[in-house]
């Protein structure tokens, strides 16, 4: 087997920027070995951040704006690509593929009476394909919805790969805008592994922090850890989204139960509260919906003993200490104690994935996602020049 260099690309929920993390992939399946190489993130431009979410509201969003910003994405894209590959030295003339997840603007995993259940994320694969003369595999989320999924979470397939053990159950969770989490029963197979988003993760906290300090996020959770937390409040807002948090996995969310329409309604309800213990007990409400989600969905019939955190809320050290206030019973550790990075996660993630795909394997989870079966994720969009 021989390696191949690839790039993958993730821009999340939290709309900070695009993470690139460029690896090197030897093999597929079970039998996969993944290097990462480097690893760069490209914060979104201020006015392309403002056009992210534009799109995603329901009064500023339209048809131009839409189109317009999928096109021009996907020159911001290209450009991390291009980022990631001279920082590491390395002519993209020598990447074999690209894994581009998109920035996700609308994801609704079930039907109402007007709408079906659908995804959207965009980031034109075809601009990134000719502005890099590589092959892209995007879109990854459709054909698990059309497998009666709700096409996400899509990372659990590549935490089997890499994180499996055979004498212990382990948890990966990630922080990210979302919090999701994949559960890997000790010496699991596949059909084992089950994962589903328990619901915020920086999403609330962010929002209040730009808000109410200018900020974009709660570094190192400062503002929180001086803070009183208001455990009521938070119990609160977990009754404001109870349809969600006793909804037994699989199951998925985002902005549209978690974005600026909650994060106005805890101003309006609750900003009789100091702006620190705002930040304080939305930061409690993250790790109380984790907690919560464990001791309901996981713990009843699967031991667990450690629990992985990845993504921007590893960083937060007054979130982990309250994790482990609430979850006495696991070890918590980050990403990095065990050498892996949580920044760069998800983005090797989509690379993976889309090594997958290229070599015409099935990557879903449906445990993780509801699918009626495993199916081939993604997308390709060949390179204009054949290499």
């Amino acid at each position: 087997m021989s390696k191949r260099l690839a790039v993958g690309l993730m821009s999340g929920t939290s709309v900070d920027g695009v993470d690139a993390a460029l690896v090197s992939i030897e093999g597929a399946g079970t039998d996969t070995v993944v290097e990462l190489v480097h690893y760069s993130t490209t914060p979104f431009p201020q006015q392309v951040k403002k056009k992210i979410f534009d799109v995603m509201s329901p009064t500023d969003s339209s048809t131009p704006l839409l189109s317009s910003l999928h096109f021009e994405l996907g020159e911001v894209y290209s450009d991390a690509v291009l980022k990631v590959c001279q920082e590491a030295n390395i002519s993209v003339e020598e990447l074999s593929f690209i894994g581009s997840h998109g920035q996700t603007v609308y994801h609704q995993p079930f039907h109402t009476e007007d709408l079906v259940a659908s995804t959207l994320q965009i980031g034109e694969p075809s601009v990134i394909a000719y502005r890099t003369d590589t092959q892209v595999v995007s879109n990854f989320r459709s054909m698990d919805m059309a497998a009666g999924g709700e096409g996400a979470p899509l990372v659990p397939y590549t935490e089997f790969l890499l994180y499996r053990r055979k004498d212990e159950g382990r948890l990966l969770q990630n922080i990210g805008g979302i919090g999701n989490v994949t559960v890997l029963p000790e010496d699991c197979s596949l059909d084992d592994v089950f994962a589903f988003d328990t619901g915020p993760g920086n999403m609330v906290i962010d929002g209040l922090c730009e808000k109410l300090f200018g900020l974009s996020y709660d570094e190192d959770g400062t503002i929180a850890a001086r803070g009183t937390i208001h455990p009521e409040a938070a119990r609160e807002w977990m009754e404001w989204e109870k349809e969600f948090f006793k909804k037994a996995p699989p199951k998925s969310t985002g902005r549209e139960l978690f974005g600026e329409v909650f994060v106005n309604r805890i101003l309006q309800e609750y900003g009789d509260l100091r702006k620190e213990d705002l930040v304080a007990t939305a930061t409690f409400f993250t790790a109380l919906s984790i907690s919560d989600a464990y001791k309901t969905f996981i713990f009843p019939e699967h031991p667990i003993k450690e629990v992985i955190i990845g993504g921007g809320g590893s960083y937060n050290g007054t979130l982990l200490r309250m994790m482990r206030e609430l979850l006495p019973e696991v070890t918590i550790i980050t990403q990095e104690e065990i050498g892996y990075s949580s920044d760069a996660k998800e983005a090797i993630a989509f690379a993976l994935l889309a090594n997958e795909t290229l070599h015409g394997n099935p990557s879903n989870v449906p445990g993780a996602t509801g699918a009626k079966k495993p199916v081939i994720l993604g997308s390709i969009t060949q390179s204009p020049i054949k290499k």
